[in-house]
């Protein structure tokens, strides 16, 4: 296994910086490990969340052509049901609480798989996306003297991270949405410089490649984007009470 993931690792295009054009799709790359069941898995987890984040986008009227990694174009318009794991049985009340029903859903989904896996990547991703998710959310909801709780998800996935207040502080300062968004994603780059394995050709090295290509994609996304175009979950907009 260890020559297929060097062969893997070895055969994929080099990635530029944050803000350089990304070599490949996310399905490409899916298709390139679609003969290395573990790394898809984890793969597959990450690109999920990109999926649903173009979903809000489409539903929205943000974005009306997308090309999804892992959902199917009829899901991200919402003519068809998502997989049965994102879902409940009983539908939140508001449409901002099935959103985040949604996430909640989809954070725990990867714990899971980062703990079946035994990926300690995925498993620190997760702890820093919802980490960063909630310290977001409670910034909203501090700004609009509400109370922070009701807006948070999967909070025991998260931990204590005090590192996040220069990128939260700079997130709420922006300018504009997309300056917001921009200043998450260059944060994010930065955790997974810190954080992708280079060299140790393991399959976490592999997902940690999966995670800048998504980020790249995401990039190359805003900077298509009109500078007041209005970008799903960006910018400290009024959260809706659950």
């Amino acid at each position: 296994m260890a020559a297929d993931l060097y062969y893997l690792l070895t055969s994929l295009p080099p990635l530029g910086d944050l803000g350089s054009p990304a070599p490949m799709t996310p399905a490409g790359l899916l298709e390139h490990v679609a003969d290395a069941p573990s790394p898809r898995e984890r793969i597959g987890a990450l690109f999920l969340g990109d999926d649903l984040l173009l979903r809000e986008a489409v539903l929205a009227g943000e974005v009306e052509q997308a090309s999804p990694a892992v959902l199917s174009p009829a899901q991200l318009r919402d003519e068809a049901p998502l997989p049965a794991f994102l879902t409940r049985p009983d539908s939140p009340a508001s449409p901002r609480a099935a959103v985040d029903a949604i996430w909640e859903a989809y954070f725990r989904h990867v714990a899971a798989v980062a703990a079946r896996q035994g990926s300690a990547f995925l498993a620190a991703w997760v702890e820093y996306e919802v980490s960063l998710r909630n310290a977001l959310a409670a910034e909203r909801a501090k700004a609009l003297a509400l109370e922070g709780e009701p807006y948070l998800v999967a909070a025991d996935l998260a931990a204590s991270r005090d590192d996040l207040a220069p990128v939260v502080s700079e997130w709420a300062a922006a300018a504009n949405p997309l300056a917001a968004l921009r200043a998450l994603d260059a944060a994010r780059w930065a955790w997974l410089v810190a954080h992708d394995g280079w060299f140790t050709f393991a399959d976490d090295e592999l997902v940690a490649y999966a995670a800048k290509l998504m980020l790249l994609h995401r990039w190359n996304r805003m900077e298509a984007a009109r500078p007041d175009a209005r970008i799903a979950g960006a910018g400290p907009a009024r959260p809706t009470p659950t």
